[in-house]
C-alpha cells in the first residue's frame, strides 16, 4: 500500500497489524502533501492500493488527489497493471462536499473505489464515529461478511469487534436530517471565515507563516517565521494552554522533520468573539515567549519507519 508520510497513525497500525509492506513517500520542506512525485519509486505490480488523504492532520490540506489519479492511468496504459485508490477523507470528507461541490475527490475519479470520513470532527458529532463507503458492493470482499442469526433475525457484521454503542450514529443521523446539505454548508462556510480571519490575523503579526497554500477547509497550520529565535511552536502551544487552549504541536514526518507546525482546528462553535480571544491570546503567548524565552524541545522521531523502496 502508498501512502505518504502524512497519514494519520492508524493507517502505519493497520501496514503492521495486518502484514501489509508499507511504501510511505517521504515529504519534504514546502510540500507536505502526497503527489505523483517519485510515485514511479514506490508503485509496483503488487500495489493493492494507493492512499490520498483529503483534509490531512498536519497542514489541512489535500493530497494531489487528481495528479496521482491522472498519473495511475498513465501507468495502467503502460503497464497494463490498474491500481486503485482509497480517499482518506479525514478532516475533509465533511466540508468537500458542502463547500467544493464542483471538486472531484472523489467516486467521480474511477479509481477511487472506497473512501472513509470522520464523523467526529466536521461531521458534529462526538468522538468515536467513522464512516468507510464503497463504490460497489463487489468491491467489498464477501467473505469478510459474517451473517448471524441474532437479536430476532440474520445480521450481516464485517467488523472486527462486535458490538459497539450506537449513539453516536444515531446522532449522525439527526445531524444529517436536522441541517441537510443546505445547513451544512451554512455551519462548514461559517467555520472556514472564522478560519481565514484568524490565520491572516496571525500572519500580519510576521511571527508566522502560513503552511497550507490552498485554505479549503477550517484547519489553520502555521510555522514559525525564520525571525523568530527564542520560542517555537510547542512552547507556544504550551503557553496558550494555560488559557484552557489545545492547539496542536507537530514535528512534521520524514523527510520534512526539521519543520514543526501549529495547527488550530476551527471548530463550528467558535463564533467571532470566541476566535477574537484566541487570536489575542496567542499574540500575548509569543509576547511573553518573546520577552522570558522558551523551553520545549520538539519531540524526536522514535524508532521512523523505514520506507520501502523498489529497487
Amino acid at each position: 500500500m502508498v501512502t505518504g508520510g502524512n497519514v494519520q497513525i492508524v493507517w502505519k497500525k493497520f501496514l503492521r497489524y495486518f502484514d501489509v509492506e508499507p511504501r510511505i513517500v517521504p515529504l519534504k520542506p514546502g510540500n507536505y502533501r502526497l503527489t505523483a512525485e517519485h510515485l514511479d519509486k514506490y508503485v509496483d505490480e503488487n500495489t493493492i492500493c494507493v492512499v490520498a488523504i483529503a483534509g490531512q492532520t498536519f497542514t489541512g490540506e489535500d493530497d494531489d488527489i487528481q495528479e496521482i489519479h491522472d498519473w495511475l492511468d498513465d501507468y495502467d496504459r503502460k503497464t497494463g497493471v490498474s491500481i486503485p485508490m482509497h480517499i482518506d477523507g479525514a478532516s475533509g470528507g465533511f466540508v468537500n462536499p458542502f463547500l467544493y461541490p464542483d471538486y472531484k475527490w472523489d467516486f467521480r475519479l474511477p479509481r477511487v473505489q472506497s473512501i472513509n470520513a470522520s464523523g467526529h470532527k466536521y461531521g458534529l458529532v462526538p468522538p468515536g464515529l467513522g464512516w468507510i463507503v464503497f463504490k460497489d458492493r463487489k468491491v467489498f470482499n464477501e467473505e469478510l461478511v459474517f451473517y448471524v442469526n441474532y437479536l430476532g433475525g440474520e445480521a450481516p457484521t464485517a467488523t472486527l469487534n462486535f458490538s459497539k454503542g450506537s449513539s453516536t450514529v444515531l446522532m449522525q443521523y439527526f445531524m444529517f436530517l436536522r441541517l441537510g446539505r443546505e445547513g451544512y454548508t451554512r455551519v462548514m462556510k461559517y467555520a472556514l471565515d472564522h478560519a481565514v480571519y484568524l490565520r491572516d490575523r496571525l500572519i500580519k503579526t510576521g511571527k508566522f507563516q502560513v503552511m497550507n497554500k490552498l485554505q479549503r477547509i477550517p484547519v489553520v497550520a502555521l510555522t514559525l517565521d525564520e525571525s523568530v529565535k527564542r520560542y517555537n511552536e510547542f512552547d507556544i502551544s504550551n503557553k496558550v494552554r494555560e488559557r484552557g487552549w489545545i492547539l496542536s504541536a507537530y514535528s512534521m514526518p520524514p523527510d520534512a522533520q526539521e519543520i514543526n507546525s501549529l495547527r488550530i482546528v476551527v471548530r463550528p462553535h467558535l463564533n467571532q468573539d470566541v476566535t477574537e480571544i484566541l487570536a489575542r491570546d496567542i499574540e500575548s503567548a509569543c509576547d511573553y515567549l518573546e520577552q522570558h524565552g522558551g523551553s520545549a524541545t520538539p519531540p524526536k522521531l522514535h524508532n521512523p519507519h523505514k520506507t520501502s523502496v523498489k529497487c
